[in-house]
């Protein structure tokens, strides 16, 4: 089946999920959200990109911190999800159930987006002072730690300074979060150059399971991270990007932001999924190839 007939015990702007007692089912969806909104048109193959970068970073990083991976092997899943082993192949991970921390660990290492524009008002990215004369794409002097608020479906996620992470998540655990951030950051930004892309920036969500903090849902996917092919890298001018940047650079000129977001063209669809699955390529070291496909092809 290539789609669920089940309603989900839980739904993000992407993900589904459902309850499997100690663990739970991640469903990657081909939705694709900008701006807050979902929108109305899914981008092919998507959620299983997003899904196999994923544990490709689990797996490299399992030694540095852990994480709620299980497995991706649809015959590990329980018994009454067998009727949609199509539609869940590559696309679904079986998790271990975590208490979520409800912080957002944000990663910057070159100054674009929301922190170029605080930065050309006062200086600061989220309150953290840098030095002058930074422009757009600008390398940062170190990565910095820039939590936000975790927002409810609909709603803006707002910055915070470590402090107020610190008061909402106990400063032991706001010091280990920024540590963690910081070194899976920059052992994937390493790796990521040895690929030609460079990470701009990334945000990681950690959970606690057993009182051990451990990594959660998505790890430095096209979604959750700013990718810039290394290639035309050119400080002071806003980078091209594996990620859905086309999209919102589509809205922005065809949208007034008002009511119900509109269909996207075909052309947009159809780069935008290949600009997924080529950083699948890139940072996996393979051809992407739909779960669906390689059995047709075994």
């Amino acid at each position: 089946m290539e789609t669920m007939d089940r309603r989900p015990d839980g739904s993000g702007k992407v993900r589904d999920i459902y309850d499997c007692g100690d663990n739970l089912l991640m469903v990657a969806s081909d939705r694709i959200s900008a701006y807050d909104f979902v929108l109305p048109d899914e981008i092919p193959s998507k959620g299983e990109v997003l899904t196999r970068i994923s544990a490709f970073w689990f797996d490299r990083f399992a030694d540095l911190v852990p994480n709620h991976m299980v497995s991706m092997d649809v015959a590990d899943f329980p018994e009454e999800f067998s009727r949609w082993a199509d539609y869940l192949d590559g696309r679904a991970m079986l998790v271990r159930k975590a208490q979520p921390l409800p912080v957002e660990c944000i990663v910057r290492g070159y100054l674009t987006g929301s922190g170029k524009k605080t930065y050309d008002e006062d200086g600061t990215v989220c309150g953290i002072a840098l030095p002058d004369g930074l422009r757009e794409a600008s390398k940062l002097p170190e990565p910095i730690f820039t939590p936000s608020t975790k927002a409810d479906l609909g709603d803006h996620d707002e910055n915070i300074s470590f402090e107020r992470c610190a008061q909402i998540v106990g400063p032991e655990v706001a010091d280990r979060l920024r540590s963690l951030s910081i070194a899976l950051y920059k052992a994937a930004s390493e790796y990521a150059a040895e690929r030609g892309i460079i990470i701009a920036d990334t945000k990681f969500e950690f959970g606690l399971i057993d009182g051990e903090i451990v990594l959660i849902d998505e790890c430095l996917t096209p979604d959750s991270s700013r990718f810039w092919p290394a290639s035309t890298y050119g400080e002071g001018e806003v980078q091209p990007s594996y990620d859905k940047q086309y999209v919102r650079d589509w809205l922005r000129a065809n949208w007034d932001m008002e009511g119900e977001p509109p269909h996207l063209p075909a052309d947009v669809v159809e780069g935008t999924a290949a600009r997924y699955q080529e950083a699948y390529e890139i940072v996996c070291g393979e051809p992407f190839v739909p779960a669906k496909e390689q059995h047709v092809s075994a």
